[in-house]
């Protein structure tokens, strides 16, 4: 095991009714006035918008909306709740939604006390040196980004979707609530799915140093979330599967299965940011597609790890039958596992190659993953 530091303040207040508590939160931090980011307007046909602005009024602590964030949402929106946030002088962002509402209201936060433009927090210009405390109540299970510091934007012009991450970004208080991502569609369930075995598979197939004990974690995370998405998909109502769902989606990316690890990468996240940046495709989606091709490409290099994974998870021999396993299972519950299934055909590999590139710069692997590299495993998505 390396040595590492584990660092993680956020506090998770999970079950059902928690997000009637938001305003005592706040109110125990100090705060008096909130940005309230959200998505669509589906938090105010549900009920939840004005369970939490109830909360808030209980409370004393005033509210300024700003709504309309996309899934991969973009820079541009950032910085329109940049300025709302100056303007109203905000002392925090809450965010209700899912990951794509948590990172706009991360880079917010990051972006208000900056005086430049907040991209250049992403391009490594400049670094985060404070930024207003951040508050989530979570209706979609995913990302992890109610227990982690990284936030992910889309640039609208230059199409590259990159990361900032410190330790001033980690949420103060995420509430999760399974029972509000019980209307979460079928889609987005399995997107889901794809984006929780990502998280929790990147360092545990290219770690250099990968113990056993976070293997076995990891391996925790991928049965439940193969169980309780099949439990899902038949019985949308099933708290017990949809809590176990929720609480397996924060471990996979709130740092524990990396800690102790040595030398790993992101590399599907790497070449996925290249589609949903290009295409707008479900950052879920695209990494259903691009997981089995890239397993096909890198197994050879930890053979091993990935006889594990095939007998572990799948209950099948060699590494070639545990990625064809994955990809079957993809295809069952019905996330993409082909690029052309996402409308993207070969005559748009060169600017996906290209984007690719830059994002294998920006993550540091521009070695590995050269342009032949990127080509072999896109064409094995075709």
């Amino acid at each position: 095991m390396d040595n590492f530091t584990y660092y993680n303040p956020t506090k998770i207040d999970f079950g059902t009714g928690k997000e009637q508590l938001i305003g005592q939160h706040l109110a125990e931090h100090g705060i008096r006035k909130v940005l309230l980011a959200y998505g669509s307007e589906r938090i105010k046909r549900d009920g939840l918008f004005d369970t939490v602005s109830q909360s808030l009024a209980a409370q004393g602590v005033a509210w300024v909306e700003f709504g309309g964030i996309v899934s991969n949402p973009l820079i541009s929106k950032v910085r329109d709740g940049i300025a709302l946030a100056r303007q109203h002088q905000v002392q925090a962002i809450l965010a209700v939604g899912g990951g794509s509402v948590l990172d706009s209201a991360k880079a917010i936060a990051a972006g208000v006390p900056y005086q430049g433009d907040v991209w250049d927090l992403f391009i490594g210009k400049a670094a985060i040196d404070s930024a207003l405390p951040v508050f989530d109540i979570l209706t979609l299970a995913a990302t992890g980004s109610e227990m982690n510091n990284g936030a992910v934007v889309t640039h609208d012009e230059t199409r590259e979707k990159f990361a900032i991450g410190s330790v001033h970004t980690y949420p103060r208080v995420s509430i999760v609530n399974p029972a509000l991502m019980q209307t979460v569609s079928r889609d987005y369930l399995v997107y889901s799915a794809a984006d929780v075995i990502a998280h929790a598979i990147e360092g545990y197939f290219t770690a250099t140093v990968q113990p056993r004990f976070h293997s076995r974690l990891v391996e925790a995370i991928l049965t439940t979330v193969i169980e309780t998405t099949e439990t899902l998909l038949a019985e949308p109502e099933n708290y017990p599967a949809r809590a176990e769902f929720a609480w397996a989606a924060t471990q996979a990316l709130n740092g524990l299965v990396y800690s102790g690890t040595a030398g790993f990468g992101y590399p599907n996240h790497m070449i996925e940011h290249a589609l949903s940046a290009l295409f707008n495709v479900p950052h879920g989606a695209g990494l259903s597609v691009v997981m089995p091709a890239w397993m096909k490409w890198y197994h050879g290099r930890n053979p091993a790890q990935f006889t594990r994974f095939a007998r572990q998870v799948f209950g099948v021999d060699t590494p070639e039958q545990g990625i064809a396993a994955l990809e079957h299972w993809f295809d069952k519950i019905g996330t993409p596992t082909r690029l052309s299934q996402l409308g993207i055909t070969e005559a748009e590999l060169p600017a996906t190659i290209e984007n690719v590139l830059g994002n294998a710069k920006w993550f540091g692997v521009a070695e590995l993953y050269t342009r032949d590299v990127v080509s072999t495993i896109l064409k094995l998505a075709l």
